[in-house]
């Protein structure tokens, strides 16, 4: 019997066939990193075995706050490091066994390093900065500097009748 046949398919395609879309993806992926890295950094983007970690980046007037998925991350694999303003997270995702006997049809899960580079838009007050990490989320609150802190006024509206 042949396994693949009752593997789960996506969209019709049988498991395991390339997917061109998500070859593209990663194609672009990977040359945004490289043009995106010559003007922020001289290190190499490492990825995710393939895959680059999921990120949010929001704003409100007090903070910047960051939040990136880590699944099947441990805390202590992860780094976090502000240089020059310049937020860089890098870990590592490492497979808990290693089964050499078994006959694999499919393999979706993945291992290996990461690294993602954020550019800040002003300095902040690194004492300040706050980092959590619960149900493989990390979340990094970056508060602002009271002089960038946007300050609200409330704008008279008249109409010339």
């Amino acid at each position: 019997m042949d396994l693949r046949s009752i593997v789960p398919s996506l969209w019709g395609r049988p498991a395991g066939s390339p997917d061109p879309f998500r070859a593209m993806h990663r194609e672009m992926d990977r040359l945004f990193d490289e043009f995106g890295q010559t003007f922020r950094t001289s290190a190499p983007a490492a990825r995710f075995n393939g895959l680059t970690p999921n990120i949010n980046v929001s704003e409100t007037d007090e903070a910047i706050e960051i939040t990136v998925e880590l699944p099947g991350v441990a805390e202590d694999d992860i780094d976090l490091t502000l240089v020059d303003n310049m937020l860089t997270i890098r870990g590592e995702k490492k497979s808990e066994i290693e089964e050499k006997d078994k006959n694999y049809h499919l393999v979706e899960r993945s291992f290996g390093s990461f690294e993602r580079s954020i550019a800040l838009p002003y300095e902040l007050d690194t004492d300040q900065i706050k980092a959590d990490f619960q149900k493989g989320v990390l979340t990094v609150r970056l508060p602002k500097p009271p002089e960038i802190e946007a300050k609200t006024k409330k704008i008279q509206i008249s109409s010339n009748n």
